[in-house]
């Protein structure tokens, strides 16, 4: 099965090609997304939440561009989130502002940690190639 590296169009591939990952990929009928923070165009971390919550948000919606879908060919998304109960109603409100139903199967985790220093949440999805 062929599969595709996806790349937004103008982002940094800095981070990508030093850990040696691929923002999206296509694998068959779907887009499997790496897990994205919420750290600025210039690679800073907001200390605002819902500023994080929005630019990880607007990262997935950057790399489905490339595959030309939107938010609407998402079916599985996993969150994983520092302080879960702290942000969670602040992460919906963010969250409904970009997916809309039908909804996709969701499963948020919270962690101890992630990768990037003040991150608190990071978002993985998956993707239908072919949106109903």
């Amino acid at each position: 099965m062929a599969r595709r590296a996806l790349f937004p169009a103008g982002g940094p591939r800095t981070t990508a090609e030093q850990i040696k990952l691929s923002p999206g990929i296509i694998s068959g009928d779907h887009v499997f997304l790496t897990g994205m923070t919420g750290s600025g165009p210039d690679g800073s971390m907001p200390q605002d939440l819902e500023e994080q919550f929005r630019h990880a948000f607007d990262k997935i919606g950057a790399v489905l561009r490339e595959a030309g879908l939107g938010f609407d060919s998402i079916v599985e998304m996993t969150t994983y989130h520092v302080g879960l109960r702290d942000h969670f109603e602040r992460f919906c409100a963010v969250r409904a502002d970009y997916l809309s139903d039908p909804f996709p199967a969701w499963t948020a985790v919270e962690v101890a940690g992630l990768r990037r220093e003040g991150a608190v949440v990071e978002i993985r999805v998956i993707a239908a190639t072919h949106p109903t």
